[in-house]
């Protein structure tokens, strides 16, 4: 089933007419990239003439996260080692932002590092996302899930003897995200200051220490050490009687989280529990966290006898702070999402359909739709070097030695087409 998704906008897309060069793959470059497309820039993709982005390559579903980071762009496949270094810096010539993910150096290795390229071009605002922020580690490897073991993440989300990653690439979206916002400071900075452009680097570790900075600064209150969040008791830490995970009938989970007087009786009248509403160990905040256990208990037992429906008819409309567990396959039929127009219908690597969700933001002036589907690997390399002045004759000598690619070329398991 397709999502309902507005396809009238209602004003300009703010970064329409801002150029940006995405030297991006697997997660936080393209994050980075399609921040900027969603919000209306020409982000072209530059991708290797062998395979393009490793996502495309990966194996089964794997090859469609491609979809979900790589909307409204275009793909150059060009190879920057060679002749196709001469096509990067025309390009650079042109545009506003270059975003790269590289491991330390790489661009420099090419000749194509932010010293040399500000040098010629100082408009641009350079966006490295890198596993470190210039320091003792700067040169040091760092993927994600390391990012979230070494910065303190993985401890808080698992038990003291078993750390655990969270569920999605959170420290690549957080780092690309960051990035982002400093990128349209610097433009603005640009702007302001008669052109001069910036490098921006965004850090994955300290991605991850800014996330947990929460509980730094707990740990250094307390002068204690820090506690696992699933062993913490979170909720009576922080005053509140019920705040945590009940089984339901029909094997499902929900999470209930009473912090007040009031969510407490709209709570009992949405269930029908007088006698509960008017006993005197649950009348107030401090009494349910005196009795608490006796009160996860009798919780327990009741929330047990209602399926998770049941109890999202009865408890949504009534206020109750109160959320399903859903898995990731269940949200495309999300009600919310769906009437809200937050889902984009998207081709897949398999050439199916998926709904896929926008930005999670909303303006009151301009809607982010699917401009144009996820590209093909090098499907606007022609029209973009026919923008940079060469000609057909010039393309195919390009071609011919190698230094760009066109659709075709490789199979792109991203499309599920050649």
């Amino acid at each position: 089933m397709m999502s309902a998704t507005p396809n009238v906008q209602t004003g300009a897309l703010p970064l329409a007419g801002l150029r940006v060069l995405e030297l991006g793959h697997i997660v936080a470059g393209p994050a980075a990239g399609q921040i900027l497309a969603d919000l209306g820039a020409d982000v072209i993709k530059i991708e290797n003439v062998d395979g393009g982005d490793q996502v495309r390559q990966m194996p089964g579903a794997m090859a469609s996260m491609f979809s979900m980071l790589n909307r409204n762009k275009r793909s150059l496949a060009v190879d920057l080692r060679g002749e196709g270094a001469e096509v990067f810096r025309r390009l650079a010539a042109r545009s506003d932002v270059v975003i790269d993910n590289f491991s330390y150096e790489a661009m420099d290795r090419l000749g194509l590092g932010y010293r040399t390229m500000s040098a010629l071009y100082p408009q641009l605002v350079w966006l490295t996302i890198k596993g470190f922020l210039p320091g003792p580690r700067e040169a040091q490897p760092m993927l994600d899930e390391l990012a979230q073991m070494a910065g303190g993440l993985a401890f808080m989300t698992g038990t003291a003897d078993k750390p655990s990653r969270a569920g999605a690439s959170v420290i690549d979206l957080g780092a690309a995200t960051y990035g982002v916002v400093a990128v349209l400071a610097a433009l603005r900075q640009r702007d302001a200051n008669g052109g001069q452009g910036q490098l921006i680097t965004a850090g994955l570790f300290e991605t991850s220490v800014y996330l947990v900075g929460q509980w730094m600064a707990n740990a250094q209150h307390e002068d204690a050490p820090s506690v696992p969040l699933a062993t913490m008791q979170q909720g009576k830490r922080m005053g509140f009687s019920i705040y945590q995970l009940f089984d339901t009938a029909d094997a499902s989970k929900v999470f209930l989280g009473i912090t007040s007087n009031a969510h407490w009786q709209r709570f009992c009248a949405a269930l029908e529990l007088p006698d509960l509403a008017a006993d005197s160990r649950f009348l107030t905040v401090d009494a349910r966290v005196e009795h608490r256990n006796e009160l996860v208990e009798t919780l327990t037992a009741i929330l047990r006898r209602h399926t998770q429906a049941e109890l999202d008819a009865r408890l949504e409309p009534a206020g109750v702070p109160f959320a399903p567990v859903r898995r990731p396959d269940q949200l495309h039929e999300e009600t919310h999402l769906r009437e809200s127009g937050q889902l984009l219908a998207t081709p897949l690597a398999n050439g199916r359909i998926g709904d896929l969700p926008k930005l999670p933001v909303r303006s009151s002036t301009f809607d982010m739709t699917l401009r144009a589907p996820p590209p093909l690997l090098g499907g606007d390399t022609q029209d973009v070097l026919a923008e940079l002045g060469y000609s057909e004759e010039q393309v195919a000598g390009l071609h011919e030695c190698g230094a760009i690619g066109l659709p075709g070329d490789l199979r792109d398991a991203s499309s599920g087409r050649h």
